[in-house]
């Protein structure tokens, strides 16, 4: 299992708590839905008190002594996301893509066969076989750089950011059987 995030950016802010809630205005809780930066884990959490939260805000949620953060309810299921939360989640992962591109790259350095017929490389939606292979000649000739240095020497392959962004989203939603990027979200069985 993955350790604890430190860092998150963040979603949706909700000064007056969720607009389903029951509970009058004045007492509702303030809620951030917020996405971690290291396991890119979706989380709920509750800001201090007259703090000033925006989109996009990278914030510390680790540990240590917050800033703005009060505590963290916990795990968000994908699906009870706000419609600004799902919209700024591609927007998020593409930061944090574009923030951590070696780590990606060795994505595409290290990548291994995941059965006798099939190749870890090719769960990327946009790359096939034929794309796979040449992946694999050309790392073993020496590994990629960048995003940047891949496109450069793999021909007519389609943008490896975007299609990272485009898996991790697709994980991060709950819509793939197999799990490159983010922890996979087992259902409370209850």
């Amino acid at each position: 299992m993955n350790k604890r995030e430190e860092y998150a950016i963040v979603l949706d802010y909700l000064p007056h708590g969720y607009i389903f809630d029951k509970t009058p205005s004045y007492k509702r809780t303030p809620i951030v839905q917020i996405l971690g930066k290291e396991n890119l884990t979706i989380l709920e959490a509750v800001p201090k008190k007259d703090s000033e939260i925006k989109h996009h805000d990278e914030l510390y949620i680790g540990d240590g002594k917050r800033d703005k953060i009060h505590h963290i309810n916990g795990r968000l299921d994908p699906k009870v996301l706000t419609v600004t939360a799902k919209k700024e989640l591609e927007f998020a992962v593409e930061k944090i893509v574009k923030n951590n591109e070696q780590k990606y790259v060795a994505f595409f350095n290290k990548a291994q066969p995941l059965t006798t017929r099939m190749h870890t490389l090719e769960l990327i939606s946009g790359l096939g076989k034929k794309h796979m292979w040449e992946i694999v000649r050309e790392r073993d000739e020496e590994p990629f750089k960048s995003f940047e240095d891949l496109k450069k020497r793999i021909k007519l392959l389609p943008e490896p950011q975007k299609l990272i962004v485009k898996r991790i989203v697709s994980e991060i939603k709950g819509d793939e059987k197999y799990y490159l990027f983010v922890e996979r979200i087992r259902p409370n069985s209850q």
